[in-house]
């Protein structure tokens, strides 16, 4: 210990007591992608002793512009963003636990995910999923570190239950889509700072350092050299999370089909995990040219369209935005 984080110690806020209390911690990350890369990238080099990396996509060219765990054979290859993120982070430290979960966050998994938590950091692209960490984190009385970039700006909020407002008290409603990476783009460096404000709050958190918590939502716009905190103040008295305690992101039945704004994809969620040797014998007998590893299988469609079938039992139909055609296309290739 003594030598790896030797500088980290040697920051008197840390120091030999707040590493080891580090050291004990366990953090879960949801989303590897830009944010998530960043945040697994210090958690890991930290010195966490247990770091738990989500997410359900894989790996894209588009991505090494700013997802700085992976390369050109990460994608070439397709793998699942936490598979080639574990191998990286394996490098970097082996002496802590890193536990690589290939899944969607729903309501039915979120509880299993976050138990044995310390803190939760978003690493996601959407508000369904923070508002699903938001509430779960509330619920069960965990801090719930928020962060995004797009274009040139960027956030972040710490959300301690308990002692902070929720992220409900801030943004009330994600029914619109607003504006996406995948939509107006965005640039690596505001990725960089975004994430980098949400692990240096979570080391405050770890380190029992909570005095230094920063208490308000930071926004920046690098482009434009802005730079803006709106401190907390009391919580939405009706607010359905922190004060009337109805978690409406942890009620009812998950959606079994979803659009990925901005990525011209539609995600059905599937019945079931998927044998994949299977399904690839079913799609080469329809005449289907199949790309495979043992995460996922890949193919395109006579339209064009491409199909993904993962073997937790999602599949993604992309190069649409059509829920009719997308159901279409995934009853005949797939089935009901």
């Amino acid at each position: 210990m003594q030598e790896r984080y030797s500088r980290q110690m040697l920051f008197q806020p840390i120091g030999e007591i707040g590493q080891r209390k580090i050291m004990n911690s366990s953090v879960l990350i949801v989303g590897m992608g830009a944010l998530g890369t960043v945040l697994a990238n210090h958690m890991v080099r930290a010195g966490v002793g247990r770091v738990r990396i989500v997410d359900r996509d894989f790996v894209e060219i588009s991505n090494l512009q700013r997802q700085l765990l992976y390369d050109e054979e990460d994608a070439s290859n397709a793998y699942p963003k936490v598979v080639a993120a574990e191998k990286k982070l394996r490098k970097v430290n082996s002496s802590i636990v890193i536990e690589a979960v290939v899944s969607d966050v729903t309501g039915a998994n979120i509880e299993e995910l976050i138990n044995g938590m310390d803190l939760v950091l978003d690493g996601t692209d959407n508000f369904r999923t923070r508002y699903l960490l938001n509430d779960a984190c509330f619920r069960s009385g965990i801090p719930f570190i928020y962060g995004g970039a797009v274009g040139s700006r960027g956030m972040s909020a710490v959300f301690v239950p308990g002692v902070t407002p929720c992220l409900r008290c801030f943004i009330q409603s994600a029914d619109t889509a607003g504006e996406t990476c995948d939509m107006i783009g965005v640039i690596a460096p505001v990725v960089d700072i975004a994430a980098s404000y949400e692990a240096v709050e979570a080391l405050k958190l770890l380190a029992d350092d909570g005095t230094s918590r920063r208490n308000g939502l930071v926004t920046f716009d690098l482009w434009q050299n802005r730079y803006y905190e709106m401190k907390f103040g009391e919580p939405d008295r009706n607010c359905p999370c922190c004060q009337l305690k109805v978690y409406p992101a942890l009620q009812g039945h998950e959606e079994d089909i979803l659009t990925m704004c901005g990525r011209d994809s539609v995600q059905f969620a599937g019945s079931g995990p998927l044998d994949l040797d299977v399904w690839q014998g079913r799609l080469e007998g329809a005449s289907l040219e199949v790309k495979a590893n043992p995460y996922l299988l890949r193919t395109v469609l006579p339209g064009g369209e491409r199909l993904v079938l993962f073997a937790d039992g999602r599949v993604l139909v992309q190069g649409l935005d059509d829920f009719a055609r997308a159901r279409t296309l995934y009853d005949r290739y797939v089935g009901a």
